[in-house]
């Protein structure tokens, strides 16, 4: 089941199933942070609590992607109370490139970068035997929810940026239950869109080029997804394709097992507050920078891949202004 979140043609927010051409909507509920609190009341899972509460009601679903009425598949009403996060070095990438990292994983390990000793410990320890707890992924902090945006709404490149480069992504969406306990909503496509120049500078630099704004949906998977995903992204460029490249992701595709990379997440006291709502970014090996790809004001992102349905599309925004040297003010 894929689950939408739209403004319907008179301008109220609802919830809906994809249903083919269709999104069928729901009734009792005009969020899904509503539909999933509704869920853990009743006892029921998402699933059938969606089920549940379909109307004969329908929405055009290209009319309402057409005039951009369809948003984030999940979000919160206080955007202080959504926080997003993420982990890298957790994909192993193309067989090429996968190669020619193993080689360099058999050099000594006084020769290993930081980077690469991170991903020979994800491919030796990330994968833990049932119930056993495996090594810790690389993490950041990615803002809260009013730095995430839905498909065709513009991803901001602020004026001190040095790149503005796409990162297609799997993001999982949780609700800290009332008992304080994460509850996986489901899946959704992500562009997690980086800073991977300053990044390249200094690998310190990584929490600085990952504080962007970011784009999910416009799908949610409710429930599994396949092991093994396989997508496309592209960018294009005045209605030109100037870079596409397919990308691979799913727990199959990943060093680190999901339940791991949730775990070390939510250890933290801190992100198991109840009625917050978490959406963590699983990582990506495929890069256009990587191609020699400088993007430019305008450029669209587009993310595809088939159990998701509707791609993810947006546009790059060079943001005018900002915060000015030198504004702070002593009180």
């Amino acid at each position: 089941m894929n689950i939408v979140q739209i403004k319907d043609s008179k301008g109220k927010r609802r919830v809906g199933i994809v249903s083919g051409s269709l999104i069928a909507l729901l009734k009792d509920v005009s969020t899904t942070v509503e539909l999933a609190n509704l869920a853990i009341k009743k006892g029921k899972r998402l699933e059938a609590m969606a089920s549940s509460l379909v109307t004969r009601g329908a929405e055009n679903y290209a009319a309402a992607l057409k005039e951009k009425r369809v948003l984030v598949p999940a979000d919160h009403p206080d955007p202080s109370h959504c926080i997003i996060t993420g982990t890298g070095l957790t994909h192993l990438g193309s067989a090429a490139a996968r190669d020619g990292m193993h080689k360099k994983l058999e050099s000594k390990e006084g020769d290993l970068t930081d980077s690469l000793k991170m991903f020979k410990m994800g491919l030796e320890g990330g994968r833990p035997a049932k119930g056993k707890t495996g090594v810790q992924p690389e993490w950041f902090y990615k803002g809260d929810g009013s730095w995430l945006v839905g498909t065709g709404q513009p991803l901001p490149r602020p004026a001190f940026a040095l790149d503005g480069g796409e990162e297609p992504e799997l993001a999982a969406i949780y609700l800290i239950d009332p008992t304080g306990t994460p509850r996986r909503l489901g899946f959704a496509l992500g562009n997690e869109y980086s800073d991977h120049i300053m990044e390249r500078q200094n690998y310190l630099y990584l929490a600085h080029s990952k504080l962007r704004h970011c784009a999910i949906g416009p799908e949610m998977i409710v429930g599994g997804i396949p092991g093994k995903i396989e997508g496309l992204s592209r960018i294009r460029r005045k209605k030109q394709v100037i870079w596409e490249k397919p990308f691979i992701t799913g727990e199959g595709n990943m060093s680190h097992t999901f339940a791991n990379l949730e775990f070390h997440h939510f250890k933290y006291d801190g992100f198991r507050r109840p009625g917050d709502l978490h959406i963590h970014f699983f990582g990506t090996a495929t890069l256009s920078i990587a191609d020699g790809i400088a993007t430019e004001d305008g450029d669209e992102f587009e993310i595809e891949a088939a159990p998701f349905g509707a791609p993810l599309r947006n546009r790059l925004k060079a943001a005018r202004g900002g915060f000015k040297f030198g504004a702070v003010k002593t009180l």
